[in-house]
């Protein structure tokens, strides 16, 4: 795993305040996070053997991140320490689980492809392995891992969280893109708003920003007709899987009452990326990362609902 590691400060409130507004809430919780450090948890938490590349500061909140990466069984040879304060997300829960959230990067930011480079030398990722990569740290280390998963013959995931001035040539090296309805809309360009996710995705996978300009044969050798593929998450609904080259997959996701749903995606994403680092095929492990997710908004914080194996498949053997 490539990508940003937070401390999350949680406010719960009665509601989520508009432009302008104050909101008061509960007392303020405090939880491990960032992207990249959530995608990690919920893989290892799956029993994936995960490496985690990223950054913390030299301050209190940066030994809290990786004590709690520690814990999970994760490789923290990737994991730097620079001078930059620890990155903080400040987040706004309300009753029904939806969430405002704004993030100070901090030493996320000097995740840049010297970095990454020199981690995934020493991490040797190969042809069995999976690097998933989130955007939350600088162009150049989102464009060195996929360019080195791609070399190494690893599948690789792009998580495209935030989705603005992502280029097409990096969108050439990813197996499976994963963005929401929102980061799909702005991906496949601003005659897309009123498209489907389907036909948003294929629009997307048509105009070859995934399958470059070779075509997709020689862009994916390794996943044949799984891949290139965007995989659009829909939040309560699912997602959806939509392939190069085959008819789209709507994967429903099971009923259960959120409590917060902070961190659902990342749930999803590390879950896909553990579940076909396990073999199985992209439907069969997007079914698996939907059900993951769909459990994590049970419980409060980003990693706090993360199901273990076992839970997953106790979930799964009820719904």
């Amino acid at each position: 795993m490539v990508g940003a590691v937070n401390v999350d400060l949680v406010v719960a409130a009665a509601r989520l305040p508009g432009p302008g507004q104050t909101v008061t809430g509960g007392d303020v919780a405090r939880y491990p996070g960032g992207k990249g450090g959530n995608q990690a948890t919920a893989a290892a938490r799956l029993g994936a053997r995960v490496a985690f590349v990223g950054a913390v500061g030299p301050d209190d909140m940066g030994s809290e991140a990786r004590a709690a990466l520690a814990v999970e069984g994760i490789d923290l040879s990737g994991l730097a320490v620079t001078d930059r304060a620890t990155g903080v997300a400040l987040i706004v829960v309300d009753p029904s689980g939806e969430n405002l959230i704004a993030v100070a990067p901090g030493a996320n930011g000097e995740v840049r492809r010297r970095h990454v480079e020199a981690a995934l030398e020493r991490l040797a990722p190969g042809p069995r392995d999976v690097v998933l990569v989130s955007r939350e740290i600088p162009a150049d280390g989102v464009l060195a891992a996929l360019e080195i998963g791609r070399e190494a013959g690893s599948t690789t995931i792009l998580n495209p969280a935030p989705a603005d001035d992502l280029e097409a040539s990096t969108l050439a090296l990813v197996d499976i893109l994963t963005p929401n309805e929102t980061e799909l809309a702005l991906l496949a360009g601003h005659e897309s708003a009123d498209d489907d996710p389907e036909s948003a995705a294929h629009r997307l996978l048509a105009g070859r920003a995934l399958a470059g300009e070779a075509g997709p044969s020689d862009a994916s050798p390794r996943g044949g007709p799984s891949w290139p593929a965007v995989v659009v998450t829909l939040g309560a609904a699912g997602a959806l899987v939509v392939r190069i080259d085959g008819p789209a997959l709507a994967v429903g996701a099971p009923d259960v009452t959120p409590l917060d749903t902070t961190g659902a995606g990342d749930a999803f994403n590390g879950a896909l990326a553990a579940a076909l680092a396990d073999g199985l095929d992209l439907p069969g492990a997007v079914r698996r990362a939907v059900a993951a997710a769909s459990l994590s908004t049970t419980r409060p914080g980003a990693r706090g609902g993360m199901p273990t194996r076992a839970e997953l498949e106790d979930f799964l053997g009820t719904t």
